[in-house]
């Protein structure tokens, strides 16, 4: 698979600069962690899930988690899991050629990852692993030790030989009160080191963050507009975040709207990347469904480290893909900063003349770029987001 894939060639030569390359689920973990991109939730219930699931991959869906916890009502877990395992068995019948997400089954409890995979069967295969709610510590351990566990010589030769990746959900109150908020996020930090083959990115649950104090974001502000939560967020980027190795993948937090509310602020979007008779339409769209909160809330969770996005709608899709696609001058940048003779360290003028690149400061950050660079590839220089945007809306 890979990012734009859905795209005609000639669209995809149109506006990259370098395309984006293909992986799989064989490929390394730290690649499959950026390339998740807009992890697609879908309620476990859905009568022809796997009917969606095709639909969405050819929509650009790379990964999605088919969520059998908060989504769905309790009373309605046992009919879920049973559809589960219907649908996995209907995926598994379709042909070898057709194109699917990475798929991630989010569970309640340890006990149902080592029942699901028992009654996966050859469907095992498709999973890529699972999401972990209301992770800490103490319950994250039982999760992770149920994950191993499970996977016998039966799943194992499901699998081929390929390990199930987790993706804790840091959500539960512990991380919003002060008081324990730093020694819960140093447990947390133990666990997942102690997995950390196993542990692919770790997701923000906002939505339930926000619960311990009775907040809900408007659709007019970010999550970094609600100071609560901008406190955790930079708190678990400290902590679980760094870019000396020790740090994980962290997954930007859920934009909820999807349909047009009463706006009380003005909208977010300049006119001047639209002008020219290029996309007003495609800005005045935007600005109806709310998307611009959005657009300003992926750009602001690139700022404070976090990569990808959950999302609750397949509109969300295209924005968080065409926002992870590295400009042309963020590659040039990159590159003249990871220029072998400058390994020594030293300052540069760009190649866009525009600003300071000092090699050491910035190594980080280019290595971090030229990898999202690899999966969601590079614009060509005179293709900007709104340019990435239009062209995967009108497919």
């Amino acid at each position: 698979m890979r990012h734009f894939e859905h795209l005609p060639a000639e669209v995809r030569a149109s506006v990259f600069h370098r395309e984006p390359v293909e992986f799989s689920v064989d490929s390394p973990a730290r690649t499959l962690a950026v390339a998740l991109g807009a992890t697609l939730y879908c309620p476990a219930t859905r009568p022809k899930l796997a009917e969606d699931i095709v639909k969405q991959a050819g929509r650009g869906v790379v990964s999605m988690v088919l969520c059998l916890e908060d989504s769905i009502d309790d009373a309605e877990v046992p009919g879920a899991e049973e559809n589960l395992i219907r649908q996995f068995a209907e995926l598994s019948g379709l042909g070898p050629g057709t194109p699917l997400p990475l798929l991630f089954i989010r569970v309640r409890t340890p006990e149902q990852i080592v029942d699901l995979l028992a009654r996966l069967g050859a469907g095992v295969r498709l999973l890529s692993g699972f999401v972990l709610p209301k992770f800490t510590e103490e319950r994250g351990g039982a999760f992770l030790e149920a994950l191993m566990s499970a996977e016998n010589a039966q799943v194992a030769e499901a699998l081929g030989g390929r390990r199930l990746f987790a993706m804790p959900v840091l959500e539960s109150p512990e991380l919003m009160h002060r008081e324990t908020r730093t020694d819960t996020l140093s447990g947390i930090s133990r666990i997942v080191d102690k997995y950390r083959e196993r542990v692919l990115a770790l997701r923000l649950g906002v939505t339930d963050l926000c619960s311990a104090y009775g907040l809900r974001r408007a659709p007019d502000m970010t999550a970094y507009d609600v100071q609560l939560i901008a406190s955790v967020i930079a708190d678990v980027v400290n902590m679980l975040g760094r870019a000396d190795g020790t740090g994980f993948t962290i997954t930007g937090p859920v934009w909820e709207y999807f349909k047009p509310h009463e706006r009380m602020f003005k909208p977010q979007l300049r006119i001047s990347p639209f002008s020219s008779g290029r996309a007003e339409s495609l800005r005045t769209a935007l600005i109806e469904h709310h998307m611009d909160g959005l657009l300003r809330e992926i750009e602001l969770d690139r700022a404070n480290g976090l990569q990808g996005k959950t999302c609750i709608h397949p509109t969300h899709v295209a924005p968080v893909h065409a926002l992870s696609v590295v400009s042309h001058e963020e590659f040039s940048d990159a590159v003249d900063i990871l220029e072998p003779q400058r390994c020594g360290g030293g300052v540069l003028r760009s190649s866009y003349t525009n600003k300071m690149n000092e090699v050491k400061p910035h190594r980080a950050w280019a290595e971090r770029t030229l990898r999202r660079a690899e999966v969601f590839g590079v614009a060509r220089e005179d293709v900007s987001f709104v340019e990435l945007l239009a062209a995967s809306l009108r497919t």
